[in-house]
């Protein structure tokens, strides 16, 4: 299977390099398309993303990317926005895992986070009212609620988790919020194995942090998905190990979601966990569940020692050796 490469800008070739071989050294079949998008490129050619981007991805129709860097205030948009509005990728969806013995406040935690990704307040829709005054729109749509929903409730029902809790502020939001509830209950009745819950954003937060182990699949629109998966990335670690997916229709592009660390770049001690995790969540729907279950268990075990912690969870190795500790333990 040919897959498109973005390894993105600052870490983004480093740990990209390492889940390159990490993924190689599973037995997986996949050839790798590079390509390259972000900061870096538009220096190079004056194009944030080059054509040859989109043909690599209208070509292959499934893609893993790296953290991309988008100009502050020279009029440029997000490239993950996008990507997501370009090629309609309506779901994205965050496993939260506790991984080994990463520094974490709960043990043993597994919840997975379905966020709209296409509408909501991140539509752009803005409008200037006058020099004090702006508005920004906020679009939910019964079609877009269902779909999202309905993706929860099947990933429920095919990995056989146990409960879905859809969140919003319906209290305040009756109209939009009031329609994504309303779609959420109405999907809920055709699945009748699954418990159905409802909770307010607020009320969720606080919940997360006091005992998340109540919760399984979440269900949310586009906003609060993107703050609680940061919330909820905080309670196993970091953004460091958590993956990412985009998915449509016709296409999936795989991410890690934590940002690209000018910083470090290239100074061999950025953590590849979370790009590598990211393949992972690839190979199982390239239907390569055995490479990525050899990779989690890998991972667990360099995980599972203190001593082969990276510098973003508190130890000091760096990316190559970390990367050379998760190939001999697949080994």
């Amino acid at each position: 299977m040919r897959v498109t490469m973005i390894p993105g800008d600052g870490i983004g070739r480093e740990i990209a390099q390492a889940m390159m071989q990490v993924v190689d050294a599973s037995g997986a079949k996949i050839e790798w398309e590079i390509v390259h998008a972000g900061e870096t490129v538009l220096q190079e050619t004056g194009e944030l993303v080059p054509q040859a981007v989109y043909d690599s991805l209208e070509r292959n129709q499934i893609a893993i990317k790296g953290p991309i860097t988008t100009p502050i205030g020279q009029g440029y948009r997000s490239v993950n926005v996008a990507l997501r509005k370009k090629y309609d990728l309506y779901a994205n969806v965050r496993p939260i895992r506790s991984v080994g013995q990463t520094p974490s406040l709960f043990e043993g935690l597994d919840l997975v986070l379905f966020r709209e990704n296409t509408e909501d307040l991140y539509a752009g829709l803005e409008k200037k009212i006058s020099d004090d005054e702006m508005h920004s729109i906020k679009v939910i749509t019964r079609s877009a609620s269902e779909r999202i929903v309905k993706q929860a409730f099947d990933f429920a029902v095919s990995h056989q988790r146990r409960r879905v809790t859809v969140v919003t502020k319906a209290n305040i939001m009756k109209l939009t919020d009031g329609l994504f509830l309303e779609v959420a209950r109405e999907v809920a009745k055709a699945y009748p194995t699954i418990e159905f819950t409802e909770i307010l954003v607020d009320n969720m937060a606080m919940q997360l942090v006091i005992n998340p182990q109540q919760f399984d699949v979440i269900v949310t629109e586009n906003l609060y998905g993107d703050i609680l998966s940061d919330l909820m990335a905080g309670l196993v670690g970091g953004l460091g190990i958590i993956p990412g997916a985009n998915l449509g229709r016709n296409m999936a592009i795989f991410e890690a979601v934590h940002g690209s660390a000018p910083d470090i770049a290239g100074k061999d001690l950025a953590n590849p966990t979370a790009l590598i995790l990211s393949a992972c969540l690839m190979l199982e729907h390239l239907n390569e569940s055995e490479a990525a279950s050899r990779i989690r268990q890998a991972l667990d075990q360099v995980l599972s020692h203190p001593d082969n912690f990276t510098r973003d969870l508190g130890g000091h190795i760096g990316t190559t050796a970390f990367t050379n500790l998760i190939l001999a333990a697949m080994q």
